[in-house]
């Protein structure tokens, strides 16, 4: 595995964006410079993190996301 996340990560399963394993080794993003934790999905070449919206759910039970424009910079979480 590389050393560089992967330029599109999604955190459903259903996405063909989806991998479990880098995920699993964990990933963290960097927003315009600013630390976040709760990033649904990222695109680094198209510049945008996809993030959920409250507690609001839509008509399928998944979490409703706005789509925020940016400088997206993700990295591998070391292990403590």
């Amino acid at each position: 595995m590389s050393d560089t996340p992967p330029d599109r990560l999604a955190l459903d399963p259903r996405s063909p964006y989806h991998d479990a394993a880098v995920i699993e080794r964990g990933v963290g993003v960097r927003f315009n410079g600013q630390e976040r934790d709760n990033v649904e999905e990222y695109s680094v070449s198209e510049g945008w993190i996809r993030v959920q919206v409250g507690r609001s759910r839509d008509r399928r039970g998944n979490p409703m996301t706005i789509k925020v424009k940016g400088t997206v910079e993700p990295y591998f979480i070391e292990p403590a």
